[in-house]
Parts: structure tokens; sequence; C-alpha cells
């Protein structure tokens, strides 16, 4: 390899590092500002006392090590689906490794749809907690500014969901060097207090840990839904991991973000061991009077970027839920031209936005706050291990042993910190699960009433018996190509059925297209379509789309005239049945569940919008259905 070579991939690795330090680590990054802030002071804060602190010091330094360093950057992100990563990514790769009628795909379908409505708690919780947190700093540089925290966040955050339309392309620029500027910062500072109390590195030793819980016994195990807090983000290296890559991301956590952090929450310690009182908000009392007004300037920008990447992250989250069938369509609006990860959904926005809002409002400190953003962050956690263990045991075959010694390591800790959080329940841990809860019964229902209706569609007239009827009287043709949409492969699509009905003719050539969402992020060029002839002028058409593709079927029926088919875009009428859906009391759902599926139905995005079909193209039939 010559050394030009090198320099070019040592150069892109250096950029890509960048970038993950600005996007994938911006939650994590702004961990310090809260997370001994909680274990020290509010409700269920601890005494600062020397032991105290080097207790919790030590436990953040090993769970850091452990769950971020070992378990998500060594082992969960060898869980690549083609490159990709995410609590779905995670799901499909976990069920690939199942066998086809296996039942325990239903619990890894549970697992992993309640894992991103977790998410989607997180998306709330994280732009709240985070801009509210960096703004109590005008606190302690003027104790009267108090009033002003909570409308000063209120502006930050509508300011920050209003520029989302804009796309990230532009935003994504200066969010490297605004990171990389915070890190170093909070490092230069960390590293000033630990010079001035070195006492604090005995920290690194595992046995203040061990002293911590016999010396607090259920103190301590509460005390780790504080800890935890400096966790959070860690989701964020592997559902990133599609847009950096492995290495990046890796490189970015060892030699950069890693040392910064601990620097911070070290330098933290050391001063609340000469200095108790320092426990209502460490970080900010670590600085230099002089440092506070750029610090809070910059803690809000580092934490706006943080709220960015989350915000994306549910952008894309719920672009890959619409593709697997477990959300109504929405609209998708494409901010990039040369980067299609790059999207913008108004519906998911606005509702993020409201329910920020409403968290801002309710919980009004980010202590209170606290509380809420623990149990989204260890119920993810705990989730993706169970799912990892899962792929290691049926994809990677590992040994049951291998897999019981690395489920147990994990898990203990994740369930620890999840039962530390559980405790907090009534003091706001149920917001999270509120939401989560929400989104596994939407996304559930709208997967189980598309299984229904599907199945509706399939029972009416076997297409080949169709097709051979109409042989024997066949109707007027006339020229082009006539496209029929159908979720059913087997049925008669209504459209057609309802065409010959009211116009009493046929193209010469029909296609029943059916389009369908592989469990891999990208599908092949070469995989993407499949046409079978059916005789007499009609073909059966196959459309397959990763989850984290976005489909284009105007773009993907040109492939067509390499199969012979010779389909002329500009003499093709696309013919959809708009299917009218009406609760029953057939067996299938409850009744409200019928309900809830019929009401998201009415409430899609057009198919033609979501297929980027043209509507000067598109003729739509009515047809109603009960379920």
């Amino acid at each position: 390899m010559s050394d030009t070579t090198q320099a070019a991939r040592g150069a892109r690795l250096a950029a890509l590092s960048l970038a993950a330090i600005g996007v994938v680590y911006g939650d994590i990054g702004t961990s310090p500002l809260y997370t001994l802030q909680t274990a020290f002071s509010g409700q269920h804060g601890i005494p600062p006392s020397p032991e105290n602190v080097l207790g919790v010091l030590s436990l953040v330094f090993w769970s850091m090590m452990f769950v971020v360093s070992f378990k998500y950057v060594s082992f969960i992100l060898r869980a690549d689906n083609k490159g990709e990563g995410g609590i779905l990514s995670l799901m499909t790769l976990a069920q690939r490794g199942l066998r086809a009628h296996s039942k325990m795909k239903y619990t890894v379908l549970a697992l992993g749809v309640f894992g991103a409505g977790l998410f989607y708690g997180d998306s709330v919780i994280t732009p709240a907690l985070s801009v509210l947190s960096a703004v109590e700093g005008v606190e302690v540089l003027k104790p009267t500014l108090a009033e002003w925290v909570l409308p000063l966040t209120l502006v930050v955050l509508i300011a920050l969901f209003a520029v989302q339309r804009f796309g990230s392309a532009r935003m994504g620029s200066i969010f490297g060097p605004v990171m990389l500027v915070w890190f170093i910062s909070i490092a230069a500072f960390g590293a000033a207090g630990i010079v001035a109390a070195p006492e604090v590195l005995r920290a690194l030793n595992p046995e203040h840990a061990v002293l911590f819980f016999v010396d607090n016994h259920f103190t301590a195990f509460v005390a780790l839904g504080a800890i935890v807090l400096a966790l959070t983000g860690a989701e964020a290296l592997y559902a990133d991991m599609g847009h950096f890559g492995k290495r990046p991301i890796r490189c970015a956590w060892f030699g950069f973000v890693l040392p910064a952090l601990l620097l911070n929450y070290f330098g933290q310690g050391a001063l609340l061991l000469h200095h108790p009182e320092a426990g209502d908000n460490p970080f900010y009392l670590l600085l230099p009077k002089w440092a506070l007004v750029p610090m809070i300037a910059l803690a809000t920008a580092a934490t706006v970027i943080a709220s960015q990447a989350v915000i994306s992250g549910a952008f894309s989250l719920t672009r890959e839920a619409i593709q697997l069938g477990l959300f109504a369509r929405s609209p998708v609006i494409h901010t990039s031209d040369e980067r299609s990860g790059q999207i913008y959904m108004p519906l998911v926005n606005w509702g993020l936005l409201i329910a920020v809002v409403a968290a801002v409002l309710g919980f009004q400190t980010s202590s209170h706050m606290a509380a809420a953003y623990g149990i989204a962050v260890t119920g993810t956690m705990a989730i993706t291990s169970v799912l990892a263990l899962i792929v290691a045991r049926r994809l990677w075959h590992w040994s049951r042993t291998a897999v019981a010694i690395a489920g147990v390591l994990a898990l203990t800790v994740d369930l620890a910190f999840f039962g530390a959080n559980a405790l907090k329940i009534m003091h706001g841990g149920w917001f999270p699960l509120v939401i989560g809860g929400m989104v596994f019964v939407v996304m559930t229902t709208w997967r189980r009433g598309r299984e229904l209706l599907i199945a509706r569609l399939e029972s009416g007239l076997n297409l080949r018996m169709f097709i051979d009827s109409l042989a024997e009287h066949p109707p007027v043709r006339v020229q082009g190509t006539a496209v029929f949409l159908s979720a059913a492969r087997e049925g008669v699509p209504n459209a057609m059925l309802h065409n010959l009905k009211h116009n009493k003719v046929l193209h010469e050539i029909n296609v029943i297209l059916t389009v369908l969402t592989d469990d891999t992020p990208k599908v092949e060029p070469g995989k993407r379509l499949k046409l079978e002839p059916l005789g007499h002028g009609f073909y059966r058409m196959i459309l397959r789309y990763g989850f984290a593709e976005q489909p284009h079927i105007p773009i993907a029926l040109t492939d067509c005239r390499w199969q012979g088919l010779g389909m002329d875009p500009m003499d093709t009428t696309y013919f959809l049945s708009q299917e009218r859906v009406v609760a029953s009391r057939q067996p299938g759902m409850a009744s409200w569940r019928d309900k809830l599926f019929a009401f998201m139905s009415r409430n899609a995005s057009p198919v033609t919008d979501f297929f980027r079909i043209p509507r000067n193209r598109i003729v739509e039939l009515g047809a109603q259905i009960e379920i």
C-alpha cells in the first residue's frame, strides 16, 4: 500500500472520527452536566462525604468501562446488520437467526418494538434534560436569574425543533468542531480540579465501589439511578454505526471522548472532596468565574447538538418502522440530495416538541427530570443485551457457556441499573414508560391490522382463476400499461375489479405490483425486482427494499426494460385501491384496536407520496373493508 493511500485513509478516518465526536457523542458528552449533581443533591441525593464521593466516582468509572467500552464498543458494535445498527436493526438480525415459524420471533418482535418505544421516550427526555441542565447555569452566575431558566429553555427548544425542516446538513459541519472544543474544555477544567486534589484518583480502585455498597446498603442501590446518567447516549454508539462505521466510533471513544469525560468527572469529585456544598451543581462550580458565561453558552450549544442527534435518530427510526410495517405511512421530506439518510418528518418533529415542552413544564428542574431519564436508558440497554445475546448464539454460533457468561455479566449490570431506576417510577420514571407503552400499542396494532387487512384482500378472487376466466370472455383491451398496487400477492386487486366493472376495459399489459421490505438495511440492485409472467398480458411484480431505504417505484420500474417488459413510463397508469377500513365485530383484534387501526389508516399519508408516484399518473378507486 502506497504512502499516499495510507495518508488518504488516515485523513478519512480522522474526518469520520471528528464527525462521530459531533454526532454520536453529543448525548453522553453532556452527561457531566447533571450526573454527579443528581447523585449528591435532589430528592434521592446522598451525602457528599469523602467516602461517598470516592465510591460514586469509582462506580462511574467502572460502569463506563464495562457498559460503554466493553459491552457497546467491543461487543454490541459487532452485531451490524450489513453495516447498520440500532434497536430495530438488531431486532431483524435476531429474528433472522431463528427458525421460520419459531414462537420466539414474536418475543423478539415485542422486545424490539418496546425498545423502540423507549427510544422515543429518550428522544423526549434528552432535549428537555440536556438543555434545561445547561441553562440552569445562569443560576450559578446570578441566583436572581432563576425565574428565567424555564422560559430560556423553552425558547431554545422551540427554536431547535423549528429549524429541523432545513435539515441537519447545514448544522452538521459545525457539530464536530463545537463538540471538540466542548470536550477539550471540560477535560482542561477537570484536570485542574484533579491537580488541586490528586487524592481523588484513589477512586480508580474498584474497592471504593464495593465499600460504597457495604457502607450504604440500599441507599447505594438507589444511587445507581443517578450513576447510570453517565452512560446515557451509549445506545447512540450502536444506532449511528451505519453513518460512520465501527472504527471511527471506537477511535473517537478511546482516543478522545472517554479521557475527556473521566477527567471532568474526577475533577468534579476532587471539588466535592474539599467543598461538599458544591453538590448542588458541581459542574459549574468547578469553573473559575471568568469561564462561567462562555461555558454556559458552550454547554447550551453542546446540549442542542446532543438533542439534534436523538431527534434525527427518531426520524430514522420512524422511517425504519414504516418500512418494517410497524407504523402508518408518514410524510418523509429529504433534506439532502446527496445523503438519503438526512430526512425530516413533520409529524414526528412536532409530536416530539409537544412532548418535550410538556416534560419541561411538568418536571421544572433537571434533577426532577433525571428520574424519568434513567428508566428509558436502562430499559433500552437491557433489551439490546438480550437481542445481542440471541444474535451471538444463533448467528455467531457462540457456545451456550459463552452466551451464559456474557448474559450474566451484561444483564446483571443492566437489570441492577433498571431496578434502581424502577424505584423512581412514581417520581417521574412513569413518563418514558407511558411513551414506550403508547408506541408499543400503536406499532403492534398497525402490524396486526395490516395482517388482517391483507388476509381479507387475499380471501377474494384467486388471481390465476381470474386471468383464465378473462381468456374465455376477453374484455376490450386498450394500449398502454396498467400497474395495480396491491399488498396481497395472490388475490385480485380491488382496483382491477373496479376498473373492469365500471370502465369495462383492461390495458394490454397489466402488472400486479407488491412492495416488500426485507430484514436488511439495503437490497442489492440485482435482487430489487422480480417479474413473473402470468399469461394473457398479466405479470406479477415484486419490488424489494431494505428497511433503511426510501421506495421510489418509477425509478425501480425502469429496470423492467431489461427484463423484456418494455414499459414506457409516459404510457403507464398506476391504479390504486383506496381502502376505507371499518371496525367490525369480526375476530382478530379488540374493538378499540380495530378503531385505532381504522383511524391510523385514514390519516396515513397517501401511498402515491410514499412511493413517489407522479400524481398525474394515478387512478384511485375506493373500497370499504371490514376488519
